[in-house]
């Protein structure tokens, strides 16, 4: 059975692995400039500089497009809270530190270049945009209290899964806005995302290694209890469902595209590490993965019947409107 380390002693222990990872980060990750993927010339002055405010009818989005370009672009408005969350679960120092730096630095680029686009097309209302981000950033970012926020384990667990469902959301968002500018952009940010995953997922594997029990109850706990760092933004729930009602991130996608390749990634139904803590988990875990099996199930079932519905009353109400003309 292994023993459970205090929290200093982890950071220790992992601080080699840290330190191999941002190196690996580092000599992988693509620099790239937040200006090269905005439409400038497309911009023109609002109303306070002599232009026209922003109307609905200037926007070429999608009402689903601009949905989930909004609800992306306030979650990474919150950075400065991920930067204290991830700052106080880990280290300001060596390793720990520069990494916590660089990701928050490139982090911040994602929030630049989705606003500046989003200004300059006017895709969405400026005035509610701005409204929305003093709003959600005043509240800041919470982590449920059913998890230690101070636990490194809990913290890196936690980034893996968040990382890798912002990565899904960013690139299944560019493709509904219809337009290859925004997709470009979101596959640029996409990547990013993905290249943080893989340097959280690798500490927590790490950490599996080290104190399999331990990592193990703190991935479980994250697997239950996940919801993405956006829950706190005004009108979230109702983006959260047309954003999932047309793809972009629904329950299939959280249970096959995130939670599933990082746990087959970690071997965690593999494992002969465990002891009888971490068997306890592994059982739990895998009783709440067949729960989700069901709820995506469902929730398929429950979307197709409302999508072939609303087909319907649009050929009907077309139907009509010909038979009228």
């Amino acid at each position: 059975m292994s023993k459970n380390l205090s929290q200093l002693e982890l950071l220790i222990e992992l601080e080699p692995v840290a330190e191999r990872e941002l190196n690996r980060h580092l000599a992988t990750a693509k620099n790239w400039h937040p200006h090269e993927y905005v439409p400038w010339s497309e911009g023109r002055n609002f109303a306070a500089m002599g232009g026209a405010d922003w109307e609905p009818g200037q926007s070429r989005l999608s009402e689903v497009a601009k949905a989930a370009m909004v609800v992306n672009l306030l979650t990474e408005d919150n950075l400065p809270s991920y930067h204290r969350e991830i700052a106080e679960n880990f280290s300001r120092d060596g390793a720990w530190g520069s990494w916590v730096g660089r990701w928050t630095a490139e982090e911040n680029r994602h929030g630049i270049t989705m606003r500046d686009y989003l200004v300059v097309t006017r895709g969405v209302d400026p005035v509610a945009l701005e409204h929305a981000r003093m709003v959600h950033m005043t509240r800041g970012a919470d982590t449920p209290a059913t998890w230690d926020d101070t636990n490194v384990l809990y913290g890196l667990a936690y980034v893996t899964f968040q990382e890798l469902a912002t990565r899904v959301s960013h690139r299944n968002t560019g493709k509904v806005c219809d337009d290859p500018i925004a997709d470009k952009m979101l596959q640029r940010i996409a990547a990013d995302e993905n290249l943080h995953m893989v340097f959280y997922r690798n500490m927590c594997g790490a950490a599996l290694d080290l104190a399999p029990d331990q990592a193990l109850e703190a991935i479980a706990m994250i697997v239950r209890r996940f919801q993405m760092p956006g829950v706190g933004m005004p009108d979230f729930r109702r983006k959260a469902a047309l954003i999932a009602k047309h793809g972009i991130y629904d329950p299939r996608q959280h249970l096959d595209d995130v939670l599933a390749p990082v746990l087959r990634r970690w071997n965690i139904f593999d494992r002969n590490d465990f002891g009888a803590p971490g068997e306890r988990c592994r059982e739990e875990l895998s009783a709440f993965l067949e729960k989700l099996q069901r709820d995506a199930a469902r929730f398929e079932e429950r979307r197709d019947r409302i999508l072939m519905a609303e087909a319907a009353r649009r050929l009907a109400a077309e139907a009509g409107d010909s038979g009228r003309a």
